[in-house]
C-alpha cells in the first residue's frame, strides 16, 4: 500500500449520575459481559439509546478511550490495535441519524456518563468512518474542549457531497431524504443553504488546538475525497489548525482502516506524550 503522510501545521441512564470516579480506577460497566475479539465487552443503556464498551486486558494509564461513532465492528484494525495498546472502545447506537441535533443530545449524555460515571478520560478519541464523519465534527465542534483528536476515515465532510450527491458521487437519495427529515429541514434548498457542514464548521476546534487525522482513498467513489477531505484539509489550515493525512493512492471508499494501524496509534499515543507502549493488552 502506497500511503502519503501530510502533516498540515497549524442523561436518562440505566443508574442515576450522581457521583465520579477517579481516573485511574478501573471502570465497572453494568450489562451482560460478552466477548469482543478475545476482550470483554459490555452492552447497557443510556439515554434510551443501545451502547457497548469493551475493556482492554490492561488499561493505558487515565483509562483513555476511543469513541466509534458509526459502523461498530467495521474493519475494526484500528479499534483493536488500540484496544491492544490499553485503550476502552466505546460505540453508542443512535440510530442512521447523520449527525442531527437529536443524536448530538445523545451523545452528550453517554459523554457525561463516561467521563463522569465511569471516570473515562475526559478527553476521548473521536472516530468518524463514513457517514460517521458528520457526528464526530458535529460534537467535536460543539465540544471541541472534550477531544484528544478526531480520526476520520473516507469521513462525509459535508452532506452536499454525501448522501446529497451534488457533486461528482452518486449520493445516495434515500439517506438524503432522511438526512433533511432528521435535521428538521422544510426543504432540499434548506438542506443546500445549511451552514454548519463539517467544512463550514472548523473554527471551534481550530482554535481549541484538536489534530486531526484522515485517512482517505483517492478513488473513493462514494465520499469524493476532492469535495471533503481536500476542502476541509485546506479550511484547517488556513485556521491554524494541525491535520495528518494519509493517502490511500488508488484506493476506493472500502475497504477502510489500514492493514497496518501503526501510524494511528503512534499518532494517538503521539498526543499523549507516552509513544505507543508495548506489552499491553
Amino acid at each position: 500500500m502506497d500511503l502519503i503522510l501530510t502533516a498540515v501545521s497549524g442523561v436518562a441512564l440505566v443508574a442515576t449520575l450522581t457521583t465520579s470516579v477517579s481516573a485511574d480506577a478501573v471502570p465497572t460497566f453494568p450489562g451482560p459481559k460478552a466477548d469482543y475479539h478475545g476482550y470483554d465487552r459490555y452492552d447497557f443503556v443510556v439515554d434510551g439509546c443501545k451502547c457497548t464498551v469493551t475493556a482492554p486486558k490492561v488499561a493505558a494509564p487515565g483509562n483513555q478511550w476511543v469513541w466509534r461513532a458509526e459502523f461498530f465492528d467495521a474493519f475494526p484494525q484500528i479499534d483493536l490495535a488500540l484496544l491492544g495498546k490499553g485503550f476502552y472502545l466505546a460505540y453508542m447506537n443512535v440510530g442512521n441519524t447523520f449527525g442531527c441535533p437529536s443524536a448530538m443530545a445523545h451523545f452528550d449524555a453517554f459523554y457525561a456518563a463516561m467521563a463522569g460515571q465511569y471516570g473515562m478520560a475526559k478527553k476521548p478519541v473521536l472516530e468518524g468512518l463514513s457517514r460517521g464523519g458528520l457526528y464526530v465534527y458535529n460534537w467535536g465542534a460543539a465540544n471541541p474542549e472534550k477531544l484528544l483528536c478526531i480520526l476520520g476515515d473516507n469521513a462525509v465532510c459535508d452532506f452536499k457531497s454525501w448522501p446529497g450527491g451534488k457533486g461528482r458521487g452518486p449520493g445516495s437519495p434515500g439517506d438524503w431524504q432522511k438526512l433533511i427529515q432528521d435535521y428538521g429541514f422544510k426543504s432540499e434548498q434548506e438542506a443546500l443553504a445549511y451552514t454548519k457542514n463539517p467544512i463550514d464548521n472548523l473554527a471551534p476546534l481550530a482554535e481549541h488546538h484538536v489534530p486531526l487525522l484522515h485517512l482517505c482513498g483517492d478513488a473513493d467513489e462514494a465520499v469524493p475525497y476532492e469535495e471533503n477531505t481536500v476542502i476541509l484539509e485546506e479550511r484547517y489550515e488556513k485556521l491554524g489548525g494541525k491535520i495528518t493525512v494519509i493517502v490511500k493512492h488508488g484506493f476506493k471508499h472500502h475497504p477502510h482502516g489500514l492493514d497496518d494501524p501503526t501510524p494511528v496509534v503512534d499518532f494517538v499515543f503521539g498526543l499523549l506524550g507516552t509513544g505507543a507502549s508495548k506489552g499491553r493488552g
